[in-house]
């Protein structure tokens, strides 16, 4: 019996129609703390922009803190949808940076142990879902657990983060790794975050491809660059988006043309 929440509201889509609009965007680590929801939240923020529309779904099952870093607290939320109480759709909720929101639930471990069919469902719905906007961006969680790598699948591009930290660019191997076997996204590509400067981003790239090439037989290019920049901090401190509190700031810029890749090469 399929879940409430897929029954109505969207039309099956024809496998042509699926392929021409998948426009989901994962946002991946192998590790914790390195950057990846605030990643997520400023490239949905930057998709809004640019005049997309976008939507930021937090993946990150049982650790959620999309809302956190945002200071919002939706009316329904990730639990909502799984306990059969709304859709996806009626669980989005509007940013005021011009994107919506479907966030998860801090804490809620029953999330993060989904069986995998009902994982399933929840990703042909955030698939149907999607049809409404320009781009999804899910903000996965951390490692490469059994619900990161199925929720992994049918994006459009997976997003590594990793820092210049080498158990943050093992961890991130890693996760690459198991992705690229499953064949679970179709375009892997890295983001260095936190760097002191091009050139350190450039070099910490080059330690993760080596590895990759050499191992995987399998080159990731690289989406874009991100420096440390203390405006981030400050803007998660405050609960406010990076291109709300400081839209001119290095880390912003970073980010911006990051999107600008993605929209190019995609």
């Amino acid at each position: 019996m399929k879940p409430a929440s897929l029954v109505q509201a969207f039309p099956t889509p024809t496998t042509a129609t699926a392929a021409h609009k998948r426009n989901i965007i994962a946002i991946a680590s192998g590790k914790g703390g390195v950057g990846k929801t605030w990643f997520s939240i400023t490239l949905a923020h930057a998709m809004a922009k640019a005049g997309k529309r976008a939507l930021l779904f937090d993946g990150d099952l049982g650790l959620a803190n999309v809302d956190v870093q945002l200071g919002v607290t939706p009316d329904r939320d990730l639990a909502s949808v799984i306990a059969g109480e709304a859709t996806l759709a009626q669980a989005a909720t509007p940013y005021e940076g011009g994107f919506d929101i479907i966030a998860g639930r801090s804490g809620t471990g029953s999330l993060a142990t989904l069986p995998a069919s009902r994982l399933m469902a929840l990703r042909t719905e955030l698939q149907l879902l999607s049809q409404n906007y320009d781009w999804v961006v899910l903000d996965l969680g951390a490692g490469i657990e059994r619900t990161v790598r199925l929720l992994t699948g049918q994006s459009r591009a997976c997003l590594v983060i990793t820092t210049d930290e080498p158990t943050s660019i093992t961890d991130a191997y890693a996760y690459i790794k198991v992705t690229a076997m499953e064949h679970l996204a179709d375009g892997i590509q890295i983001v260095v975050n936190m760097v002191a400067s091009q050139r350190e981003g450039e070099r910490v790239y080059g330690t993760l491809l080596r590895a990759c090439r050499e191992f995987l037989k399998i080159e990731p290019p690289l989406a874009g660059i991100i420096r440390r920049d203390d405006h981030v901090k400050d803007s998660i401190r405050r609960q406010v988006s990076l291109l709300t509190r400081h839209p001119g700031s290095e880390a912003a810029s970073d980010v911006e043309t990051i999107l600008q890749r993605l929209e190019h090469g995609l």
